[in-house]
């Protein structure tokens, strides 16, 4: 299971939101677990909620992904970077042929668009 955590869902992790300490605690026991946390959708976290980008990047089980140069082109497409980079994060990949789930606290953010969404709203 591949779940990117979009802005939203990183914030909730500040709040104490139990949805979203579930999912870190089994993407740490689970060994087909992976979570992901956009560097760019990590920093807009980090501007809602100060202290975020440090918590979750500690965060065992947590990959932090940076921005390379095809997620850079992608952000052109779209109005915010963090929505950007959380939605590159999730499409298909040679690592991930199925893609990954978005994780989050707001899912009207994802409707009309061709992902798996997890709402996280407790």
């Amino acid at each position: 299971m591949h779940i990117v955590l979009d802005d939203t869902a990183m914030e909730a992790v500040g709040r104490g939101n139990i949805l979203v300490s579930r999912l870190i605690h089994r993407a740490h026991i689970e060994p087909d677990w992976f979570l992901y946390a956009p560097a760019c959708a990590l920093v807009e976290a980090d501007r809602m909620r100060p202290g975020t980008a440090k918590r979750v990047a500690a965060l065992p089980g947590i990959a932090v992904l940076d921005l390379d140069l095809e997620a850079a082109l992608a952000l052109a497409r779209h109005s915010t970077w963090a929505a950007a980079h959380s939605q590159y994060a999730a499409v298909p990949t040679a690592d991930r042929p199925d893609g990954a789930v978005i994780a989050t606290t707001d899912p009207t953010r994802w409707a009309g668009q061709p992902l798996k969404v997890l709402d996280l709203t407790p």
